[in-house]
C-alpha cells in the first residue's frame, strides 16, 4: 500500500513536472536573427532590414505573438564580410538557437551564411540578396523575397538598347559577388540584343577616385555606361563623369536605391539622369499603404528594402501558423507550396526559393535628389 502511494506521487510530480515544462516552453519567445550591414559601407540597406522586421515583430506581438509565444529579434551584423557572415550565422545557429532567419543582403555574404543555415535545418529568407547562386544549390530551406540579378540584368540591357538607344556601352562592376554578377547578366542580354561592350572593367569597393577610369570612357567614346554595384561607388563615379564633362547615362541596379546615392555622390545635380532596376515600389500597393503612414509618422521613410523584410517575416510567421511549428524543413515545404499574403501583394515562391513572378522596373533620379519610376 505504501509502495502504490509513493507511486502515485511520483507520477502525480512527474505530471506537474511535463505540465511545468510545456508552461515555459509556451511562454518561450520565438528568436528570429536578423543579419545584414548594420556598419560599414552598406549599413544603410541593414537599417532599412531592421527597421522592417523591428515594425512586424510589434505588430504580432501586439496581436499575441506566434503560436501563442512573443517574437525575440536578434541583431547581427555581418558588415557585408563573407566571413563576417560564416561567423555570424554560426553563431545564430549554435548559440542563439533561432528558428529562422531575415537576411542576410550583399549576396557574398548570403551565400555561404545560407549553407550554414541550411545545414542546420533553419529557415533562411533573403529580402535583398539578388544572385542567382543563392537559390541554386539545391537548398531547400533558403528562400529570397526579392527578384534575381538574371532578371535585372535583362531590364537594364533592354532599357539601355530600346530606350537610351546605347551604341557604345561600358560596363563597369565592383568585383563583388552581386556586382560582377550583375553587370555579367546585363552583358549578357546586351550581346544577346546585337550588341558589344566597348569597355568592361573593374574597380575596388572603398575607393573614390575614378578619374582615370572616367579617362578611359571618355576615350572609348562611350554614350551609356552601366554599373553592377552599390551606391558607395556608383556617387563618386557619376560625380566625376559629370565633372569631366561626360553626359552618358548611368544606369545600375538595386545596390544603389537608397537616397544616401546623393550624398555620396556630392549633391542632387551629379545623381540627374542616373537609372536604376528595382521592384515596382512597394510603398504605392494598396497592401501596404497603412504601414507606410505608421512609419512616416514616426520620421521613417520606408525605401528600399523595409517593407521587403516586414513582408519576410509575414511569410515566416504565416508558415508557422500554418504548420503550427518553428522546424525549418516543415517552414520550407509548407512556403514552397502556399501563397503568402503580404504588405507587397501575395507572394508565391517556386521549387528553388525563387518569387514566382518578379517586378523589375526602372527608375530614375532628378536633380532634386528624388527618385520616380520611369513611365
Amino acid at each position: 500500500m505504501q509502495k502504490t502511494k509513493q507511486l502515485l506521487l511520483f507520477l502525480a510530480g512527474a505530471f506537474l513536472f511535463c505540465l511545468s515544462g510545456q508552461a515555459v516552453q509556451a511562454s518561450e519567445p520565438i528568436k528570429i536573427g536578423v543579419a545584414g550591414p548594420f556598419s560599414g559601407s552598406d549599413a544603410s540597406f541593414g537599417e532599412q532590414f531592421w527597421r522592417g522586421v523591428e515594425q512586424g515583430a510589434a505588430d504580432l506581438n501586439a496581436a499575441g505573438g506566434i503560436l501563442g509565444r512573443p517574437l525575440q529579434l536578434v541583431k547581427a551584423d555581418d558588415a557585408c564580410e563573407p566571413k563576417q557572415a560564416s561567423a555570424v550565422a554560426s553563431r545564430l545557429v549554435d548559440r542563439e538557437k533561432v528558428a529562422a532567419v531575415i537576411g542576410h543582403f550583399c549576396s557574398s555574404s548570403t551565400i555561404p551564411a545560407s549553407a550554414i543555415y541550411a545545414d542546420a535545418g533553419v529557415l533562411m529568407i533573403t529580402p535583398g540578396s539578388t544572385n542567382p547562386l543563392v537559390t541554386e544549390r539545391n537548398l531547400s530551406t533558403v528562400f529570397r523575397m526579392c527578384g534575381r540579378d538574371d532578371q535585372q540584368g535583362v531590364v537594364g540591357a533592354e532599357f539601355i538598347v530600346q530606350r537610351l538607344n546605347g551604341q557604345r556601352v561600358a560596363v563597369l562592376h565592383d568585383k563583388t559577388t552581386y556586382g560582377q554578377g550583375l553587370a555579367d547578366a546585363m552583358k549578357k542580354r546586351l550581346h544577346v540584343l546585337g550588341k558589344q561592350e566597348v569597355l568592361y572593367e573593374g574597380l575596388t569597393r572603398g575607393e573614390k577616385d575614378f578619374n582615370a577610369l572616367v579617362t578611359k570612357l571618355k576615350a572609348v567614346q562611350t554614350d551609356a555606361v552601366y554599373f553592377g554595384g552599390y551606391h558607395s561607388e556608383a556617387g563618386p563615379l557619376v560625380r566625376q563623369m559629370r565633372e569631366q564633362g561626360m553626359k552618358a547615362p548611368l544606369v545600375s541596379g538595386d545596390g544603389i536605391f537608397s537616397e544616401i546615392l546623393v550624398t555620396s555622390a556630392g549633391g542632387p545635380a551629379f545623381v540627374d539622369g542616373v537609372y536604376m532596376t528595382f521592384g515596382a515600389d512597394p510603398r504605392n500597393l494598396p497592401a501596404g499603404r497603412g504601414l507606410v503612414e505608421i512609419y512616416r509618422k514616426k520620421g521613417f521613410e520606408p525605401e528600399g528594402y523595409t517593407l521587403y523584410a516586414y513582408a519576410t517575416l509575414q511569410a515566416i510567421a504565416a508558415a508557422m501558423h500554418a504548420t503550427q511549428s518553428v522546424e525549418g524543413e516543415k517552414l520550407a515545404q509548407w512556403l514552397h507550396n502556399n501563397a503568402v499574403e503580404t504588405v507587397m501583394g501575395k507572394k508565391a515562391w517556386d521549387s528553388k526559393g525563387d518569387l514566382q513572378v518578379s517586378d523589375y522596373v526602372m527608375y530614375r533620379w532628378d536633380d532634386k535628389g528624388k527618385y520616380k519610376e520611369v513611365d
